[in-house]
């Protein structure tokens, strides 16, 4: 009787779950197998009648969904190091030094993210379109720093704030200056939480279609918008769209299976083994 209670509270209910999160990425895989003719048939089926991956050579040898491949991941990795870089130091200076008005920059920063990136599009857009910088990878990269810099230093301030202090007295006694602090003495220990902002941003980059759909043109459009543009007014290639969802979520699923130590493995740890 407590077995099958215990069934019926837990395991049922996450049998539910795990099905309502995996079922849209399957059907997403399935759809992407079954070719046009049988994707708007009336007879409805699950599984495709005859898989085929000619979706999959259409995608890659009749658009430009390479090359916008290569322009996404071009702007995550350049926007992940930029705002990686800058939310150390800041996350740095915020955690070690005690100055008037810190409180009020920390909590100032994490409101900055929580404002609709909507919001910075006319600003950015009109100074981008001075600068003549639209259509530019630079406007794309400052554009997604607005949103992931914010969080990656109230981030980063958090596992600072978690190393102990006499680390870096330490080195300094030593002789190190604090650029060698930061380098040579917080980022070994500062990798869980690094691997983890360095992540995020990356991903918010690569899935990003409100500024991206801004800031491009047909000819050097991102991964998302390009396929966005697989919705026509009077026609939309779900065919396509599967296989470009399916080939697009590749680089994540791969990104965390090289780095899921390191989001799991704990600063703490970390710095005793050092």
């Amino acid at each position: 009787m407590k077995q099958k209670k215990h069934v019926l509270t837990f395991y049922f209910p996450l049998t539910v779950l795990v099905a309502f999160i995996v079922l849209p990425y399957v059907w997403t895989l399935v759809t992407s197998l079954k070719t046009t003719n049988e994707l708007y048939s009336t007879q409805v089926t699950f599984l495709p009648r005859m898989p085929s991956l000619e979706n999959y050579r259409v995608l890659l040898q009749e658009t430009d969904f390479l090359y916008s491949v290569g322009r996404s991941f071009l702007v995550g990795v350049t926007t992940s190091f930029l705002a990686m870089a800058v939310a150390v130091l800041a996350g740095y200076a915020i955690s070690r030094y005690r100055f008037a008005g810190r409180s009020v920059i920390l909590h100032g920063v994490l409101l900055l993210y929580m404002f609709p990136s909507v919001l910075f599009l006319t600003p950015l857009y009109k100074v981008f379109n001075a600068l003549h910088l639209i259509g530019s990878n630079l406007a794309l990269v400052i554009a997604y720093c607005t949103f992931t810099i914010p969080f990656g230093i109230w981030l980063l301030t958090s596992y600072i704030d978690e190393i102990p202090r006499e680390l870096d007295e330490a080195a300094m006694i030593d002789g190190a200056s604090v650029f060698q602090v930061v380098t040579k003495v917080l980022f070994p220990l500062l990798c869980p939480g690094l691997v983890a902002t360095g992540t995020y941003i990356f991903i918010n980059s690569w899935n990003e279609y409100l500024y991206a759909v801004m800031f491009t043109t047909s000819q050097n459009r991102t991964m998302p918008v390009m396929l966005a543009s697989l919705v026509g007014q009077y026609d939309i290639r779900w065919d396509l769209i599967s296989a470009g969802a399916v080939l697009a979520l590749l680089p994540t699923v791969i990104l965390f299976m090289l780095v899921q130590k390191q989001l799991i493995s704990g600063l703490a740890s970390g710095s005793v083994k050092g």
